[in-house]
């Protein structure tokens, strides 16, 4: 059986997906095997991956990101997965680190790499606010999504834990699956920069949604109703869903679409009275000199 199984899902990127395989092939690392998810893809990536022995080749229906990475993830015979977008590169040691550090923190089940920013072909500098953290990473990740899928290498007992991708969602679904990961294990950081992250392109997900904050707050809002949080966590989750659904509600109001704006205002209301909630049990916790008041 392989160490790490590579998962690649793809729809209608030949050209991307032929220089995303190089690049897993390159890997100093060799005891892996590849899966291509092929969700539907009407050009040539039968015949690319066809010609390619040591690749399996899965094909869908086509019904999104998420469900070609689960259904890799359910054919996957390796300990680790690891997932590559068609449209990023893997530098020759990535998994060959990231292999290397999980060995060497026994404790991990997660773990991921930096990552190069390429837009339109041109290099790009992330913000400070993307800077990646490592351990506990839940509170920093409920704002914006600090995982990376293609930079990612996780042991396959987190799935059963944290279930799959969300195929309900057509964007997000990464930020969706990584707030739960980060609510029950440590993410571990190799801090070399080793996935080039190609952006920019006319297919990228992130360009055909509008409001993408729609995704992540139908998100945080199962994530608080599971009990996957408690705490300061728990809060500064039902903190971050106020702030969103704040901001979609406004937008809805400028369109006029009241009812939508209802919804979301009803969510903001909910959300503080459960920061409210928390805020009031610490102050009392704090007068009566509780041990658990930091919990």
């Amino acid at each position: 059986m392989p160490a790490v199984s590579v998962v690649v899902p793809t729809y209608d990127r030949m050209g991307m997906l032929a220089e995303a395989l190089a690049s897993v092939a390159s890997q100093t690392f060799r005891d892996f095997e590849v899966i291509v998810v092929d969700d539907g893809s009407k050009d040539a990536t039968f015949q690319l991956v066809r010609s390619n022995p040591q690749v399996r080749y899965l094909a869908l229906a086509h019904c999104g990101v998420a469900a070609a990475r689960n259904a890799g993830i359910d054919a996957a015979k390796g300990d680790w997965i690891a997932f590559l977008d068609s449209d990023d590169l893997w530098l020759p040691h990535k998994l060959s680190a990231q292999m290397s550090f999980l060995r060497t923190s026994s404790d991990l089940s997660v773990c991921q790499t930096e990552e190069i920013w390429v837009r339109d072909g041109r290099r790009i500098n992330p913000r400070r606010y993307h800077r990646k953290p490592s351990g506990r990473i839940l509170k920093p990740s409920l704002r914006r999504c600090l995982v990376s899928p293609s930079a990612v290498v996780l042991e396959r007992p987190v799935f059963r834990v944290v279930g799959l991708f969300d195929t309900s969602l057509p964007v997000c679904e990464d930020y969706d699956l990584w707030l739960r990961v980060a609510a029950n294990f440590a993410v571990g950081l190799v801090p070399e920069p080793l996935v080039i992250k190609r952006g920019g392109h006319a297919d990228q997900l992130s360009k055909l949604y509008w409001g993408m904050d729609r995704f992540r707050v139908a998100s945080l809002c199962r994530l608080l109703a599971s009990d996957m949080l408690e705490g300061e966590e728990r809060e500064e989750a039902a903190r971050v869903l106020a702030e969103k659904a704040t901001i979609l509600a406004r937008g809805a109001l400028k369109r006029g679409r009241r009812e939508e704006a209802g919804r979301y205002l009803a969510l903001v209301s909910w959300a503080t009275g459960a920061v409210r909630e928390r805020e009031t049990w610490m102050r009392g916790a704090r007068s009566q000199g509780s041990p658990s008041a930091g919990v």
